[in-house]
This record gives structure tokens, sequence and C-alpha cells, in this order.
């Protein structure tokens, strides 16, 4: 994680780091959002485009494909050996984009990269200056490289012997409301650690409860419990992330449902 007062610094050096603004909903806002104002020097990374695979049997947000990945954060100025800091829209309802986008970069092979604590929320209360001017980046010539970030699939994640998080908020956890996925409920067995609780009322990045065990965590589509990878990590507990998540889990109609608590 990098705070602001550091962040601010580094943008204003001779070498600033690839800026990514990932800010993202449902509603696919995002890119409004960025032409609205955003950090200095920050290019627009489109999640659903430019970072994830298209929906399907593999979920809403499955990985893509690597040389599909490769070729959009050249696109984006993403360089072989240069720093990448990405932010979102930060506040206390952590959307998980900006840590979808550094777990997705990290699967790639790609380590120095971090996360803006607070995101765009925690910028504009510093009182840092923002701009609406669109940036053009230099291509760039990362290579990718997967298999940097563990992942689990459905049967990993169905496995008792393996602690599963579930990081949607409890009415979904609990089966109560599906807004999203044509089935509500969990993966039986799995916790509910919302990723709210990631984060304190600034939306600034707080330690959670680790569990024992070997840990992984889901979510409807796999970016919300990115979130919660990302959280572990800060705390030296390492995570995998089911990437398919619940949308991917009822694909197959003889997968069991819970519901409750």
């Amino acid at each position: 994680m990098l705070n602001v007062a550091v962040l601010a610094e580094l943008v204003r050096s001779a070498q600033p780091p690839t800026l990514l603004d990932v800010r993202w909903t449902l509603a696919k806002d995002g890119r409004a959002a960025y032409a609205a104002g955003h950090l200095p020097g920050a290019v627009f990374a489109d999640l659903d485009e430019d970072l994830c695979g298209p929906p399907g049997a593999g979920g809403r947000h499955p990985l893509p494909e690597p040389a599909a990945l490769e070729d959009a954060l050249r696109g984006l100025g993403v360089r072989a050996g240069h720093p990448v800091v990405v932010y979102d829209a930060g506040g206390c309802n952590p959307t998980g984009a900006a840590a979808r986008a550094w777990w997705t970069l990290r699967w790639a092979g790609i380590d120095d990269v971090r996360v803006l604590d607070g995101g765009y929320a925690a910028w504009l209360a510093a009182g840092l200056s923002i701009t609406t001017d669109p940036v053009t980046p230099e291509v760039g010539d990362v290579t990718v490289r997967p298999g940097g970030m563990p992942v689990w699939t459905e049967a990993e994640a169905a496995d008792p012997g393996r602690v599963l998080l579930d990081a949607r908020i409890l009415p979904r956890y609990r089966g109560e409301i599906e807004p999203v996925d044509p089935v509500a409920g969990h993966i039986p067995g799995a916790r509910s650690l919302p990723a709210a609780e990631t984060v304190d009322e600034q939306g600034l990045l707080r330690p959670v409860e680790a569990p024992g065990g070997p840990v992984g965590a889901y979510c409807g589509s796999g970016v919300t419990a990115a979130q919660l990878v990302l959280a572990l990590h800060e705390q030296g507990v390492p995570a995998a992330l089911y990437v398919g998540s619940w949308s991917h889990w009822i694909t197959d109609p003889d997968r069991p449902v819970a519901k409750g608590d």
C-alpha cells in the first residue's frame, strides 16, 4: 500500500510511477468518473475490458488470456521494471477494483505494483490537485508471465480442509438477496468477511482477523474478494483468489448452495 503523501511526491518526481485509474462499479461508470477528474498523469484502465477476460462459463470477471492482458498493459504504458500504482474510488465500501488490478498485475508477474491507500477519496481529502486532461501513455514493453499469485479452482474452494472467505455483504452471503447473479446463497463451508471490514471510516486499510491454515477468498465475480487478498497480504498472510467466484460456482447446477449463517 502507498499513502497519498508518498504518492504525491512520486507523481512530482523525475521518474513517476505508471499510474492507473481503475475506478469501477457494476454500472460501468469508471470512464466517466475519470473524465470528470483524476490524478495527474493517471491513465484510465477499464477493469472489464483491459484486466479481465470476457464473461461466460468462467464467471463474470474471469482471468484474461495472457497475450490479451499483455497487449492491454502495454497500451496502458506499463513497462518492464518500472513501478505501477493503482487506485480506485476508495471510501468505506470498497469495490475491490484497485485490489483486483493489483492482484492481476502480480498474477501476471509484475512485482512492483502498489495500491493507493484510500483511493481517489483520500487524494481529494488531502487537498491534492486533480486534472481533467486526458493522458496518452507511451506504449510499454511489459511481458506477462502468469502464475505470480495463487488461484483456487472450485474444487479447492470447496475443500473443507481450507478456509474460504466470502467478501460479499451479509444479506448476499445469507441468500436473502441476490441483485446480480441468478442464484442466491453461498458456497457451503465459506465464512463471511465483508470487504467493508477491511477499511476504516476514511476508507484506509485496517487489519482483519487472519484465519489459520490455507485461506482463499471469493465474492460475486472475483473483484471484491481481491480486497480480502490484499488486506491479508499487507499483514503477511498469503491468500488465494477463487477468480470465478459465485458467478462461476452456480454455472453447475450440481454444485451445492448454502443459505443462512
